[in-house]
C-alpha cells in the first residue's frame, strides 16, 4: 500500500493515507503532506478527520433499508407517496420514481448544474446555506435525464431525496437518525454530520486542496448543507472500515435486505464495478467481493469498503492526482 500512496502523491495528490483493518487489528500508512504551508507530514498514530463525500450515500442507504426491514418503507413504492408534490419538473414521471430507483440512481433525476451557486467551497466563502427543498428546486431546473428505470446515471439529487424520505417517515432529523441508527450502535466516535453553517473540520485533519481559478487552493472549508445526506459526512479511516464491515456482517441490515442492496447496475467504467442501493461492489482478482463506495468533495477524496472475509480498507487523499487506479488500491489492500 505504501507504494500505491507514493504513486498517488507522485501524480499530484498532496497527501494520502490508508487505513487497513483485518480481524480487528488496524494498520495506518501515509505519504505526502498534511499541510503544504506548514510542511507537516500526515501523522499515522492519531486518526484524522476527512470529508467522506459520497461514501455518505452508503450510510443514508443503510438507514432507508433499516426502515425497509421494519416495513416502514416499501422499496417499490413511489417517492410521491411519501413526499407528495416534491418531484415536479420537465419530463418527470413522479409516480414511477420509486425508492429503489432513487437509491440505485435509476430515477432519471438530474444533477444540479455545476456552477458557483452549487459549489460547496464558494457557499462557505459567501456564507450561503441551503435547505434540502431548495437543493431539489435547483436540480429540477433541468429536465429529467431519462424515464425512471430506463437507465443508470449517478445523481446527488437522489440522495437529497433519500434524506428527506428518512425525515418524512421517521419524523426526526436525518442527522438524529444517522446518530441513533448507525453512529452510536457501531461506536463510530470519529464520524459526524456537520451542522448547517459548520464549514470547518474538527481537529486533527489534513488540509483539503483543489484547483480554484487555476491555482492550488486550501478548500478545507465548505458548506455542508449542500451535499447533506448525499455527501457531507466527516469520518476517519477506522470508522469507515468498521461501518462497511458491519454492513457486510448483518449488524446494520438483515441478509435478505443486504442482498437487495447488492442487486445493481454496471457503472459503465469498464472495471467490473456495479452500483447497487447506495454501495458499489466488484469481484477482486483474488475472488473476494468488495463492497464499499468512493467519495470526493472539493479537496478531499476517499475509497472505502470491506470483504466478507474480515478485511477492510479506506484510502483518503487530498489534492487532485492525475491518475488513480482504484482497482489496484483495492487489490493490493484486500488480496495481499
Amino acid at each position: 500500500m505504501r507504494g500505491d500512496l507514493e504513486a498517488l502523491v507522485g501524480s499530484g495528490a498532496v497527501g494520502a493515507v490508508a487505513t487497513l483493518t483485518e480481524n480487528g487489528a488496524t494498520t495506518v500508512v501515509a505519504s505526502g503532506l498534511a499541510d503544504i504551508a506548514a510542511g507537516t507530514s500526515i501523522p499515522t498514530e492519531v486518526p484524522q478527520y476527512v470529508r467522506a463525500g459520497s461514501i455518505t450515500k452508503s450510510f443514508t442507504a443503510a438507514i432507508v433499508l433499516q426502515l425497509v426491514a421494519a416495513q416502514r418503507i416499501d422499496l417499490d413504492r413511489s417517492i410521491e407517496a411519501y413526499l407528495p408534490g416534491l418531484l415536479t419538473g420537465a419530463g418527470l414521471d413522479r409516480n414511477a420514481i420509486t425508492v429503489r430507483r432513487i437509491l440505485g440512481h435509476r430515477s432519471g433525476l438530474p444533477e444540479p448544474a455545476r456552477s458557483w451557486e452549487t459549489n460547496e467551497y464558494a457557499a462557505a466563502q459567501e456564507g450561503r446555506t441551503y435547505t434540502p427543498a431548495q437543493e431539489i428546486a435547483l436540480a429540477l431546473r433541468s429536465p429529467a435525464r431519462f424515464a425512471p428505470g430506463a437507465g443508470f446515471e449517478y445523481s446527488n439529487t437522489n440522495y437529497i431525496v433519500a434524506g428527506m424520505l428518512v425525515e418524512a417517515v421517521t419524523g426526526h432529523r436525518y442527522a438524529d437518525e444517522l446518530r441513533d441508527r448507525i453512529l452510536v450502535p457501531l461506536s463510530l466516535s470519529g464520524t459526524y454530520l456537520p451542522a448547517t453553517g459548520e464549514t470547518g473540520l474538527r481537529d486533527p485533519h489534513p488540509t483539503g486542496y483543489a484547483t480554484v481559478g487555476g491555482a492550488l487552493t486550501d478548500t478545507t472549508r465548505m458548506e455542508p448543507s449542500l451535499p447533506w445526506a448525499s455527501g457531507a459526512l466527516v469520518s476517519t479511516g477506522a470508522d469507515l472500515n468498521r461501518f462497511f464491515t458491519a454492513l457486510q456482517t448483518g449488524q446494520l441490515v438483515p441478509d435478505t435486505v443486504l442482498q437487495q442492496m447488492l442487486d445493481g447496475s454496471d457503472m459503465g467504467h469498464g472495471d467490473g464495478m456495479f452500483y447497487g442501493l447506495g454501495v458499489g461492489y466488484t469481484r477482486l482478482p483474488c475472488g473476494a467481493q468488495f463492497v464499499g463506495n468512493v467519495g470526493g468533495v472539493q479537496g478531499f477524496s476517499a475509497v472505502s469498503g470491506a470483504t466478507a472475509g474480515g478485511r477492510a480498507v479506506t484510502v483518503s487523499y487530498t489534492g487532485t492526482p492525475s491518475t488513480v487506479d482504484i482497482g489496484d488500491l483495492l487489490t493490493h489492500a484486500l488480496c495481499g
